[in-house]
């Protein structure tokens, strides 16, 4: 069930649940490309580079902000996560560019699951736990809807460099039209 109208946003997941969720979903997709290769590759690519790149965005708009002001050295846990976020960003832009066929894509694809699954671990243990502690169970179900609002005007590709909630309130929405429409273009010349 949705949040819409008369729903209780205790009853849904909480946004730390829901990110929990997306981390594990990103370790599947992490599997899913290393052990396949063509179209299937591609596909389970083209999935991970998209919730990599939501994913961020919504944490760098909605959580790490109420992270900031509400848990016990918000600013320096916020900071790292961030300054973790664009290395990130920065190896998934050089993965997207080089291509799934690229012939180091494996080893490149490796470091990048590294540097995404110890940031994920960072944030589960310094970040999530405290926004738990800070927070009610009816607030964060309702900054899980909040992300998912985020997550849908989001980019789908990354943009090192916009870590800030400001940047990706201003350049997120354009962005995101311009990388929906070039995926969409990318499928019809594969189709």
């Amino acid at each position: 069930m949705s949040a819409g109208a008369g729903a209780d946003p205790a009853a849904e997941p909480d946004v730390v649940d829901l990110l929990l969720a997306q981390h594990a979903r990103i370790e599947e997709l992490f599997r899913a490309v290393r052990s396949a290769d063509g179209a299937p590759r591609r596909e389970s690519w083209q999935e991970l580079v998209e919730l990599l790149a939501v994913h961020e965005t919504a944490e760098e708009e909605i959580v790490h902000p109420l992270a900031r002001t509400s848990i016990d050295s918000g600013q320096a846990v916020v900071d790292a996560r961030l300054a973790e976020e664009r290395e990130a960003k920065e190896l998934l832009r050089e993965l997207v560019e080089a291509g799934t066929d690229a012939p180091d894509f494996a080893p490149r694809l490796d470091r990048l699951r590294k540097v995404v699954l110890e940031h994920a671990t960072r944030e589960e243990r310094y970040e999530f736990p405290q926004l738990r502690a800070a927070h009610s169970a009816q607030r964060l179900a309702v900054l899980a809807g909040a992300v998912r609002a985020a997550e849908a005007v989001a980019p789908t590709r990354p943009h090192p460099g916009i870590e800030s909630a400001t940047a990706n309130l201003l350049l997120g929405p354009p962005t995101a039209v311009v990388d929906r429409v070039r995926t969409a273009i990318q499928a019809a010349l594969r189709d």
